[in-house]
């Protein structure tokens, strides 16, 4: 963007935060029908779609915002950066506090799903198209679906399981090269019974 201007009057992050401020302020003033109204015109015009019962701290950027769903008992801290494609949901199996809490200055990569009544620590990173199911703790990356930690504090976490992707052995050619050993060993086998 050229100004703050231009910010202001095309950015949908900004919109949707201004709008999800008046809406929340109906919600908890007792007038939720016209908070979802507000919420749902908010979600029509941008795109992103955030419940009036959500807490959000100051300073939440919502970049490239299409696509963002916020559940009803979510609470996000201060200095937040959420990508396009996030949900902040629930998982259906929970009451009362369904929804994360993420903390201050955390970010929230492309695609990523952060599901149940959980919290993401402070300073923590969630990468783009992560799967986060249950707790974050503070300073720390987690990747992967299932999301887990990766980093902690800017240093590499070992976990049982921890192997690069490249390296992996394909389970199918483990089996086809098992496969070809057993009936190399049923051919020799049959070739000394023909003797």
């Amino acid at each position: 963007a050229r100004s703050s201007f231009e910010v202001w009057l095309l950015y949908p992050g900004i919109k949707a935060t201004q709008s999800h401020k008046r809406a929340h302020w109906c919600y908890t003033h007792g007038h939720k029908l016209l908070a979802r109204i507000i919420s749902q015109r908010s979600r029509k015009k941008t795109g992103i779609e955030i419940h009036p019962g959500a807490k959000i701290g100051k300073r939440l950027v919502i970049d490239h915002g299409m696509g963002i769903v916020i559940g009803e008992t979510a609470e996000i801290g201060d200095d937040c950066l959420i990508y396009q494609g996030v949900t902040l949901g629930g998982t259906g199996k929970d009451t009362g506090k369904r929804h994360p809490t993420i903390g201050n200055n955390v970010l929230i990569g492309c695609g990523a799903k952060v599901l149940g009544p959980f919290t993401v620590g402070d300073n923590s990173r969630v990468a783009a198209n992560a799967v986060v199911l249950s707790e974050i703790p503070p300073d720390c990356t987690a990747v992967g679906a299932p999301a887990r930690v990766v980093k902690k504090k800017g240093e590499k976490v070992d976990y049982v399981g921890n192997v690069e992707q490249i390296n992996v052995t394909d389970p199918l050619v483990q089996e086809v090269i098992s496969l070809r050993g057993e009936l190399n060993r049923l051919k020799a086998a049959a070739g000394d019974d023909m003797r």
